[in-house]
């Protein structure tokens, strides 16, 4: 069986909207994806009260699992996807794509013609996430250094290269899994 597909559609994760009592969850989660960056606790909150139209978790039986915080660029018709987190025990089935496609179909992303992120060069299930995404979509993936080590970060981290990917205009994307 494709390693995209559920084996049993009961332990299907449910996608949902985050509120702010699944905070202190999502914090755990991205602090057990090492090597994610860990924000506070609190930036997790306000992501999951202030920005759950551009977030998404993934729950299976009651736990979250998965989870993913974006929101519109201002002034840009370019959604930015901050972090993606799936959980040891949900990983291999297609879960972060399946996340974005979530994301990239909701009404509050519509008016997006460009996802975009930004990944370390070293990040290699980032990278094969984005790619991923992009070729089953049909988009293209154009990267570039970004904030940059030195510039950005006085030396104390990698690199972030801007990734972007071209969404199709009005069409639904397929769920993956």
């Amino acid at each position: 069986m494709p390693k995209d597909s559920y084996t049993d559609p009961k332990s299907k994760p449910n996608l949902r909207k985050p509120d702010a009592s699944d905070g202190a969850a999502i914090w755990e989660l991205i602090r057990a994806c090492k090597p994610l960056d860990e924000n506070s606790m609190y930036a997790n909150l306000i992501q999951a009260d202030h920005f759950s139209d551009t977030c998404v978790v993934a729950e299976l039986d009651g736990e979250i699992v998965g989870w993913i915080s974006g929101h519109m660029i201002p002034g840009e018709d370019a959604f930015f996807v901050w972090q993606v987190a799936v959980s040891a025990d949900a990983r291999g089935i297609g879960l972060g794509k399946t996340m974005l496609l979530d994301l990239v179909n909701r009404d509050e992303t519509r008016d997006a013609t460009t996802l975009k992120t930004t990944i370390t060069k070293d990040n290699d299930a980032s990278w094969g996430l984005f790619r991923s995404f992009a070729n089953d979509i049909g988009g293209e993936l154009t990267d570039a250094p970004h904030f940059k080590k030195d510039a950005h970060f006085d030396g104390a981290h990698d690199t972030e290269h801007m990734v972007s990917i071209t969404l199709p205009r009005r069409m639904k994307l397929k769920r993956v899994a």
